[in-house]
């Protein structure tokens, strides 16, 4: 049966009129998605499906370093942070400053690039845990750091965060309004929905044209050996840096876009268990493989709040809430990993190369 299902892909993939058909329904069901959904579960979940899209940039960002470069990374919410105090400090009441979206939003990826680059710079010759312990502790540092800068001058306005952040404007038209185009409401959710949509087909595209490039090459040949990398002429060193770099632009955008559509940050939202998130979105969607990686981000993102249901179920049951909601909802949420990583240690979608390696390990 698996035979027939991939001759099937493969006759789909060289019918070029059955690809953009099956685009073209993706599309279809993307557009159709918000809507449905707010009919269906409330317009809350709509806000989920925002926070999933940005989880997805974040998640693709992190592959980057960890799937692509193989370098373990576990502060990378750092960058997530970055961009969005940059966007907070610079569209808010606190400095006086209201700079336009389309300035914040690149200048907020510049700016976590040049924060990658100086987590990789000192750390280049480690590997492993060392690596980890050390882009952990980066992320402490950054968190910190906007949790004490109110003082003697205040920076970051300390643990009470920013907020009236001004939400996200394209020209006149604001994304924080419902909107009437053509006999159709789109509420504040929607709009953003479609945005950061946009911006995250931009991201995968990206993604997609360096995994098949000069560099996404290099980047694998130094995850796989990094010793025979050098030997073959690879400026290892300047490709690592390139890969953190890289990363953390799109943790800089998904930080923007986060505080404009939250109108609020603190540094409560990047503390370390953020960056594991991101991390287990990669390692369970399947490190390296783009499509594995965005299921991981939507299944993680979106299983956490589905099991918020857990408390209404137990009262229907049993009359009264026996397990606290949250600890139970992690505690599924821990097993679960714990299965899939018993089950497909490569990852629930792996790319080809690294089923073929657990395979043959096996």
């Amino acid at each position: 049966m698996m035979t027939a299902l991939l001759t099937n892909w493969r006759n789909l993939k060289r019918n070029p009129y059955a690809v953009w058909l099956g685009f073209a329904l993706i599309g279809t069901a993307l557009v159709l998605l918000p809507f449905v959904t707010d009919a269906a579960l409330g317009r809350s979940w709509v806000r989920i499906l925002d926070h999933t899209l940005l989880y997805i940039m974040l998640a693709l960002g992190l592959n980057i370093v960890v799937g692509f470069a193989g370098l373990l990374d576990l502060g990378y919410v750092a960058f997530f942070a970055v961009g969005a105090y940059l966007y907070a400090l610079l569209a808010s009441p606190h400095f006086g400053l209201h700079l336009p979206f389309w300035t914040l939003l690149p200048l907020g990826a510049l700016v976590a690039c040049m924060f990658g680059v100086l987590l990789g710079a000192p750390t280049l010759r480690l590997r492993g845990d060392y690596l980890a312990i050390v882009t952990l502790g980066f992320g402490e540092i950054i968190r910190i750091f906007l949790n004490n800068l109110n003082a003697p001058v205040n920076i970051t306005n300390g643990p009470q965060g920013i907020n009236m952040i001004d939400p996200i404007m394209l020209g006149e038209f604001s994304l924080s309004r419902t909107h009437q185009i053509l006999g159709i409401t789109f509420p504040s959710v929607h709009n953003y929905y479609y945005l950061f949509l946009l911006l995250t087909l931009l991201v995968i595209f990206i993604s997609i044209r360096l995994e098949n490039s000069r560099i996404g090459r290099a980047w694998v040949a130094v995850r796989e050996d990094e010793v025979a990398a050098q030997a073959m002429g690879i400026n290892t060193r300047n490709v690592k840096l390139l890969a953190f770099a890289m990363g953390a632009s799109f943790g800089g955008v998904s930080g923007g876009l986060f505080a404009g559509f939250q109108g609020f940050v603190s540094p409560e939202s990047f503390h370390l268990m953020e960056s594991i998130m991101i991390l287990c979105m990669v390692v369970l969607g399947g490190m390296g493989h783009i499509p594995g990686v965005i299921l991981g981000a939507v299944l993680l993102s979106m299983l956490p709040e589905a099991l918020r249901y857990i408390g209404p179920l137990e009262e229907a049951l049993f009359g009264r809430v026996i397990v606290d909601p949250a600890d139970l909802r992690m505690l599924l949420f821990g097993l679960a990993m714990v299965l899939v990583m018993l089950l497909r240690p490569a990852g629930l979608w792996p790319s080809p190369v690294r089923q073929r390696e657990f395979t043959r390990h096996d």
